[in-house]
C-alpha cells in the first residue's frame, strides 16, 4: 500500500486542498457545506409529512450534503480498517503529561481507551462526557445556526457576520471546555 495513503498529509497539501473546497462550492452553485443541516435532510426524507418542518424538497436542498455524510462515514471506514497506521497517534509530551496528572494512561490507539470505551462509557463520568458532550455538541449546533465546518469553511469564505461571530464562539467553548469543564470531569 503506499505510504502517503497510511501517513498524515503534511499542511502545506491538505490546507490547500480544504482552502479550495469553500471557493469549489461556489463555482458549482453556492452550496453550503455542513453536516449538521443532515438530520433535517435525513428526517425528511423517512418521516412522514405530518410535520411542516419536515415539508421540503430535501432532494434538491439536501441530497448532496447527504451523499457527502455518507462519504464521510465510508472514508473514516476506510481510515480505521482498511488504511489504518499501526503507530500510535503523536501526542506532545506536555499533553500526555498534563492528561497523566488527569488520571488518563492509555494511549495506544487512536483516541485514550480509559476515556473512549464500552466500559468507560457504562461509568458515571463515560456517560457524563458522552451525553454531556453531545449536549453541548447539539445545543451549540442548533443555537449558532449550523456547525463549525459550515460555519468555518462555507460561512467565512462567504464572508457572514454570524459566521464570524460562530467561529469565534466556537474556539472560546473549546478552550473553556479544555481548560475548565475537562479538567473537573476527569479530576
Amino acid at each position: 500500500m503506499p505510504d502517503w495513503l497510511t501517513r498524515p498529509w503534511p499542511w502545506y497539501v491538505a490546507g490547500p486542498l480544504l482552502g479550495l473546497f469553500a471557493p469549489l462550492l461556489l463555482v458549482l452553485g453556492n452550496r453550503l457545506f455542513g453536516i449538521s443541516s443532515n438530520l433535517r435532510h435525513l428526517c425528511a426524507a423517512v418521516l412522514p409529512r405530518d410535520v411542516a418542518f419536515f415539508r421540503y424538497d430535501w432532494r434538491r436542498e439536501g441530497s448532496w450534503n447527504l451523499a457527502f455524510a455518507l462519504g464521510i462515514t465510508i472514508g473514516g471506514l476506510l481510515a480505521g480498517y482498511v488504511f489504518a497506521n499501526p503507530e500510535p497517534v503523536a501526542i506532545a509530551a506536555t499533553t500526555v503529561a498534563d492528561l497523566r496528572g488527569l488520571g488518563v494512561q492509555q494511549f495506544a490507539g487512536l483516541v485514550p481507551g480509559d476515556l473512549f470505551s464500552w466500559n468507560s462509557l457504562l461509568t458515571v463520568r463515560g456517560l457524563a462526557m458522552l451525553v454531556g458532550g453531545g449536549f453541548l455538541v447539539g445545543f451549540g449546533t442548533a443555537y449558532a445556526g449550523g456547525c463549525t465546518s459550515g460555519h468555518g469553511l462555507s460561512g467565512v469564505a462567504d464572508l457572514q457576520p454570524a459566521s464570524m461571530v460562530a467561529l469565534v464562539g466556537f474556539f472560546v467553548g473549546g478552550i473553556a471546555g479544555t481548560f475548565l469543564l475537562l479538567p473537573l470531569l476527569l479530576g
